[in-house]
């Protein structure tokens, strides 16, 4: 999990110095498809500012030993996290790929 930790963030990292120099990238898709990017991309932007705290919260709970605490955020934490590291995944493939 530490590891997993690690990587998120220098993926984080990476991320928000990427756009902070390239800026937004338009969606190219149109009509239905666009709609459901826009309601993918927002719902992941969403849960991603949540997800952060929420992991702090739930690693911060397993090295003070509080496991009973530590499990019960990361039963929340863990299905967060992997919704937006797969839409995250989704919106990159959309944004990129299919709709260039």
């Amino acid at each position: 999990m530490l590891s997993a930790v690690a990587f998120s963030t220098l993926f984080l990292t990476s991320y928000l110095i990427y756009h902070y120099h390239v800026g937004s990238v338009p969606f190219k898709g149109q009509g239905p498809v666009a709609f459901l990017y826009y309601l993918i991309l927002i719902s992941h932007v969403l849960l991603a500012m949540i997800i952060v705290p929420l992991v702090g919260l739930t690693l911060f709970n397993a090295a003070k030993k509080r496991f009973e605490t530590h499990k019960k955020w990361a039963k929340i934490t863990w299905p967060l996290w992997t919704y937006v590291s797969f839409t995250g995944i989704v919106v990159y493939l959309m944004l990129y790929v299919f709709f260039n």
